[in-house]
């Protein structure tokens, strides 16, 4: 049996204080409902660093704090992607933050820098404030570029599980 039945699963995993966040993942995960795979959302505080290995994509949203920082909820799940170095996984950071502080959506930033590293960066999205009539169509191509990155894995990955069997 071959895995043609088989679903990416996909994980949304967010913090928001003001519910910007929490508003562009739902955005996000509206967009992957148009495409044939699993995808799950998750508060970060829901979502465990071994849930990792169960997902094929992991698209991370964070708001900033102070100047440019990850929020401290967020660390725990920074750190465990950086310790997992991972270049099978797929992953993708969004945020939303306000560009009249000097380091807009800095969370976002170093979430990309350390994911560029360590996994398979497909995308990263900034949304200023609150989601706007323009960034659903930003939020879909950050879904698509996912996507076509999981589909640029696949062969690889369906050669490794027959090399695997034999």
């Amino acid at each position: 049996m071959g895995l043609t039945n088989y679903k990416m699963k996909i994980a949304i995993v967010y913090s928001s204080v003001t519910g910007n966040t929490k508003e562009l993942a739902e955005v996000i995960y509206r967009n992957f409902l148009g495409h044939s795979v699993d995808v799950l959302m998750y508060r970060v505080e829901d979502f465990s660093p071994a849930y990792l290995r169960s997902y094929d994509a992991i698209a991370i949203g964070t708001y900033t704090w102070g100047d440019g920082e990850i929020p401290k909820e967020m660390w725990k799940l920074y750190q465990a992607l950086e310790e997992l170095d991972n270049k099978d996984l797929v992953t993708a950071v969004f945020g939303t933050g306000d560009s009249f502080y000097p380091n807009y959506c800095g969370a976002v930033n170093l979430f990309r820098d350390m994911l560029y590293v360590h996994t398979n960066l497909a995308a990263t999205l900034k949304v200023e404030l609150l989601p706007q009539i323009q960034d659903f169509q930003r939020s879909q191509k950050f879904v698509d570029s996912i996507i076509k990155r999981l589909n640029q894995l696949a062969p690889k990955s369906d050669l490794k599980n027959k090399l695997q069997q034999k």
